[in-house]
């Protein structure tokens, strides 16, 4: 089983190729301890080994200046034994400064092993001697520079694996040339050091996790090249509720599934689609049909996108979207807001008719609590909505964003649902309401 710390889609993506099923996230930002751990333990109950891909720097967290959600926290959270991976290129003996700094900053570093990476054949023997003597800890191998193997990056992160022509057999080079320079019994071997992570409860953390609902809903996940940005467990809990996730494609598909009670838009590259979305007319006539007649959406980034009046494309044309939400979105010459957030609903609203401020129904509730959730993205909106507060951790920093209504959620922030199961939970009484309303959406009908 494979993870990836953090809020990464792509990786994961190219976890699933290589390891032949799902990849999920582990972030300690988004999940208490105890709820990090329910995740490694539930998802890796039934594998024999679960690997975890770090993210950016090993000790490098929440806000730049902290350890938070790196690394080097999640080790900790879950006392697994780490690989350090350094970039060996022109270095030789300044790897044992470097690689000493690393395991001495903090005192449970973790860190059990090194493996160097672009390094030559010829080296690497004396550099194993030399860190192995000096420092003490394990060398498990080297990954020499193999030119026809590495993966192209684009402005959200590396291209999609689906993207990159003969990718199962750049790996099974890869593969080859690793079995011969990792020492792949230690690395096993160091794995079984690694001590027994047990299920606890989530009750004691939200009643919302065990809900269910009593009569199951139909939700249409838009599913594509456009729309392909997921955290697994997210979709996992949606159907732990009681959802029954039906795909389709705003690119390919005319209609939308039969009897939906539900959408939800997730994030991805819609501005590398913008003209097969435009196209798409009657997908997105019924998309905003059902919308605008009440069916509950969820929207994210891409999906939020999607659903305005006009969206730039990364071909600078600008093109008709769904329409639901007044405006355009364009593309800015940098990352827009980017990073972890948390966000709180704003509660003033118009006064009513006895003067008294009403608080704003989201999802049919007045408050749906503190979410952590996080940005990433190049476009930025005429009407990023106001019904949310996001803050940076560590900073004065903040702005309004999303559109919140009764039965929507849309704009740039990505959530992650066991980071606030009332979320999803509130999303589904909505579609259940809707379903056992006279308003069944039937696009046969």
């Amino acid at each position: 089983m494979s993870f990836k710390c953090g809020p990464d889609y792509i990786d994961p993506m190219f976890h699933t190729q290589v390891i032949g099923t799902k990849s999920r996230n582990l972030d300690t930002f988004f999940t208490e301890e105890e709820i990090t751990k329910y995740l490694l333990a539930r998802n890796s109950a039934d594998c024999e080994i679960a690997v975890m891909d770090g993210v950016m720097g090993f000790y490098d967290g929440v806000a730049g200046t902290t350890t938070k959600a790196s690394a080097y926290d999640l080790a900790r959270v879950t006392d697994t034994p780490v690989v350090l991976i350094v970039n060996s290129k022109g270095m030789s003996v300044s790897l044992a400064a470097y690689i000493k700094g690393f395991m001495e900053y903090k005192k449970d570093s973790h860190i059990k092993g090194v493996i160097f990476n672009q390094m030559s054949p010829m080296l690497y023997p004396r550099m194993k001697k030399l860190v192995e003597e000096e420092l003490g800890i394990k060398v498990l191998g080297y990954v020499p520079k193999v030119e026809d193997c590495v993966i192209e990056s684009r402005h959200l992160g590396l291209v999609l694996p689906e993207e990159i022509p003969e990718l199962k057999g750049r790996l099974l080079k890869l593969a080859e040339i690793l079995e011969d320079s990792l020492d792949v019994d230690a690395i096993l071997h160091m794995a079984k050091e690694a001590p027994a992570v047990e299920y606890p409860s989530l009750e004691k953390f939200s009643p919302a996790f065990t809900w269910k609902s009593s009569r199951g809903v139909r939700i249409g996940l838009a599913r594509d090249e456009a729309f392909c940005f997921f955290y697994e467990d997210n979709l996992d809990l949606l159907r732990a509720m009681g959802a029954e996730l039906v795909p389709f494609s705003p690119i390919h598909d005319e209609h939308l599934p039969e009897n939906l009670d539900g959408i939800l838009l997730y994030g991805g590259y819609p501005e590398l689609n913008g003209k097969a979305l435009e196209e798409n007319v009657s997908m997105r006539q019924e998309i905003a049909g059902a919308i605008k007649i009440g069916m509950p959406c969820l929207a994210e980034c891409g999906g939020f996108m999607y659903l305005h009046e006009k969206m730039e494309g990364m071909d600078g044309n600008f093109y008709e979207m769904a329409g639901v939400i007044p405006g355009k979105v364009w593309r800015t010459p940098r990352l827009t807001r980017f990073g972890y957030i948390t966000l709180e609903q704003n509660l003033s609203a118009l006064r009513g008719e006895d003067n008294v401020k009403n608080k704003i129904q989201v999802l049919g509730q007045a408050d749906l609590g503190l979410s952590p959730a996080h940005e990433f993205h190049y476009f930025d909106s005429e009407n990023c909505g106001t019904t949310f507060h996001a803050s940076k951790p560590q900073s004065s920093r903040g702005w309004d964003c999303i559109h919140g209504t009764d039965r929507l959620l849309a704009g740039f922030p990505h959530l992650y649902y066991y980071a606030n199961p009332r979320i999803p939970q509130a999303f589904l009484k909505k579609c259940l309401e809707y379903k056992e309303s006279a308003k069944g959406y039937n696009n046969k009908s």
